[in-house]
């Protein structure tokens, strides 16, 4: 039984600043918030979900089972992160590449303390509640500092995983698998990290966050480890039986100038190549979902809509399904993973490339946070525009990825590389 709590709040904003101050003595911290971003999925403006009353934490093998089994006996709030690199599960594909993280596969916890926001209003679940904890710990909350604690760091030097010239070599070996057939799109993604290097990862979060503004932004403790997103893109979200994925190909850069700023916009959402790429992600997300769909129910609600962001123009689409009633809620997310924006058509293939031609293991980057209800709904992000940091080793990290196409342009995507880094980039090395 969880013990229930409403509160009206003055300051919503400060509200949640000392909450997330506050939650940095747990263990486990998963904090979500959408930035009052307005969208038609939303269920909550915020949550923060600390302190694992239970948890689970495995490597790719039989994850989902380990998984489906954990969220089935729980039936209750869970929180936590599926790596990209449970495609080994669901496919016979290997992930050997380096990494410098060492994040499990897959980690989610049974959170003791929940705190939703919505508009003004403050709910509050506690899970074995004793004594006069509720009290204490709101009483906690409104006297914990806004500002964050800001020791001196040490300046971080980034470094790439892939030198340009190779990244040229790199990109002509996938347009030459496209050109043969083997695929006909493929996300390609590259590193940029720092060695012997410490951050303070909450201070790194709200610049991060700051600066972006994304609808999905999550800052997430795991112990030593930690992900800093503002990530823009909804992976998958389920409601009863209703299932959404809201895929993003096609990026323009921001300008300014509000004129030049429009047409970068106005060209990004006539532009063939982008189009395409979105197009064909559309293609295979239908697909995806049409595997636990009821038929006739896959729909492609939104287009290519392009929608504005601080840093960035995106194209997104909508794709939704129904589901039959006790469908299990992890079949629906192993049916359609990893998402379609980050792999490529056809998927198999394009994950067997990106293995052979990328050099870091892409781990939780590319993979997806979020959370399931006691009811079995859901809602994941992609985790996309992130730092991921590993405190023990004292190693951070970020990548960006594109989607190559036999209409890409080399240059053109590199740039769109850069433009998709400068956020992290300008956040660790400031």
């Amino acid at each position: 039984m969880r013990t229930f709590r409403k509160l009206q709040l003055k300051n919503v904003e400060q509200y949640k600043q000392k909450l997330l101050n506050w939650s940095q003595q747990f263990s486990e911290v998963t904090w979500m918030d959408s930035n009052n971003y307005s969208e038609d999925y939303s269920s909550f403006d915020a949550v923060l979900a600390v302190d694992a009353f239970t948890s689970i934490q495995t490597d790719f093998h039989d994850g989902f089972s380990k998984l489906k089994d954990y969220q089935s006996t729980t039936k209750d709030w869970i929180f936590g992160y599926l790596s990209y690199d449970l495609k080994n599960d669901i496919e016979a594909l290997e992930s050997n590449n380096f990494d410098g993280l060492q994040f499990p596969d897959l980690y989610f916890f049974q959170p003791k303390k929940l705190f939703f926001i919505n508009g003004n209003v403050l709910e509050i679940h506690y899970l074995n509640c004793v004594d006069d904890e509720l009290d204490d710990d709101i009483n906690a909350i409104k006297k914990t500092p806004l500002n964050v604690e800001n020791y001196e760091i040490e300046p971080i030097k980034i470094k790439l995983r892939i030198h340009k010239d190779d990244y040229f070599k790199k990109l002509a070996e996938m347009l030459a698998h496209i050109h043969r057939g083997d695929i006909y799109e493929a996300n390609f993604c590259q590193e940029f990290y720092a060695e012997s290097s410490s951050i303070n990862p909450l201070l790194a979060y709200l610049n991060l966050n700051a600066i972006s503004k994304p609808p999905f932004a999550t800052f997430i403790k795991l112990h030593d480890k930690y992900l800093l997103s503002a990530s823009p893109e909804r992976y998958l979200k389920k409601v009863g039986s209703k299932v959404i994925s809201q895929p993003i190909k096609g990026t323009a850069k921001r300008s300014k100038n509000i004129e030049e700023d429009n047409r970068l916009r106005d060209n990004l959402s006539i532009d063939h190549k982008e189009r395409s790429e979105n197009i064909m992600i559309v293609d295979l997300v239908r697909n995806d979902l049409s595997k636990t769909a009821v038929k006739g129910s896959v729909k492609v609600t939104e287009l290519c809509k392009v929608y504005t962001f601080p840093q960035v123009h995106q194209m997104i689409s909508t794709v939704t399904s129904m589901v039959e009633e006790g469908t299990n809620p992890v079949d629906v997310i192993q049916s359609t993973f990893p998402m379609g924006s980050m792999t490529g058509a056809p998927k198999v293939s394009a994950m067997q490339i990106i293995e052979d031609l990328e050099e870091t293991k892409r781990g939780v980057y590319s993979g997806a946070v979020g959370y399931f209800s006691p009811t079995g709904d859901f809602d994941f992000n992609v985790v996309i525009r992130s730092i991921l940091y590993n405190e023990t080793n004292q190693y951070v990290s970020y990548s960006v990825g594109s989607a190559i196409t036999a209409k890409s342009d080399p240059l053109k995507e590199y740039e769109e590389c850069l433009v998709k880094a400068r956020a992290m980039r300008d956040v660790l090395e400031n």
